[in-house]
């Protein structure tokens, strides 16, 4: 009987550690970012330790390979792009992912070694811009927005040089990928930056840029992302909880001096922008 007791005794103890090790797993989270934002992200790291999270950072130097890791399963969530960008990628790609939170605003500039104001751009200057159509489109917005171009009515923000209806100065619209945009500022006279982009390169969103894009603009907020069919996940929950916190948004305003605003709004706001 004794015999008997012992062995079920032994079984409810590795009955026990397995659930211990289940739960243990189900806390940890795959996070596909961008590489500029590794800093930020260390910090996040550290306050979900004592929330007793274990986030497992993954980087990336791109804009396509994140999606399509957390699509398939590598990475349970991504926070590197704006949700402009996030709608329109998962709709070409067909792809079955939801925005679960906000994180921050990181205003797209105009940068230049050659002038210090966008009215000196001169006429048939080149300007680049990202190769893509929801970084694209927003650059050319941006440029619009300084009086250098007119976009065809009812452009939706998506799209590259086919949406310009009219070129006053005869500016030349060359598109790079998006990582080469600083260095393209040794041949053209302007480039069009996104703001990680941007800080990975040594450059200030704050003093560097001769215009930069309104603050309020909601299709180019950051998002936090995952599967739709996981987007109730209690620990998914408790990192978008934790990246919004005080704490955090204080280390942002910290770490990129004020270039990159943490932003909460509600996700029905801005996930069919």
């Amino acid at each position: 009987m004794r015999k008997l007791s012992s062995i079920f005794l032994s079984i409810l103890l590795i009955i026990g550690v397995l659930a211990g090790c289940s739960n243990q797993s189900d806390q940890t989270i795959k996070v596909g970012i961008s590489s500029s934002d590794t800093k930020v992200w260390e910090f996040i790291k550290q306050q979900a330790k004592k929330e007793g999270l274990d986030i497992q950072i993954v980087t990336f130097n791109d804009y396509v390979q994140p999606n399509l890791a957390l699509s398939d399963g590598s990475l349970d969530a991504n926070a590197f792009q704006t949700v402009s960008y996030f709608n329109e990628f998962k709709k070409q790609r067909n792809l079955d992912l939801t925005a679960i939170g906000s994180t921050v605003l990181a205003p797209m500039g105009v940068y230049s070694k050659k002038y210090k104001d966008i009215t000196q751009i001169p006429n048939g200057a080149t300007i680049t811009i990202p190769n893509e159509a929801s970084n694209g489109g927003r650059a050319l917005l941006l440029l619009e927005k300084a009086g250098l171009l007119k976009l065809k009515e009812g452009f939706n923000g998506k799209g590259l040089t086919e949406v310009i209806k009219s070129n006053p100065k005869n500016l030349k619209i060359v598109t790079v990928a998006a990582p080469q945009t600083p260095r393209s500022m040794d041949d053209a006279a302007a480039a069009v930056i996104n703001n990680g982009i941007a800080v990975s390169a040594g450059l200030s969103p704050v003093k560097d840029p001769i215009f930069s894009e309104d603050k309020t603009a909601k299709p180019y907020i950051n998002i936090i992302a995952t599967q739709t069919k996981n987007k109730d996940n209690a620990n998914l929950k408790k990192l978008v909880k934790i990246y919004q916190s005080p704490e955090v948004a204080e280390y942002i305003k910290k770490v990129y001096n004020g270039g990159v605003i943490p932003t909460i709004v509600p996700v029905s706001e801005i996930e069919n922008l």
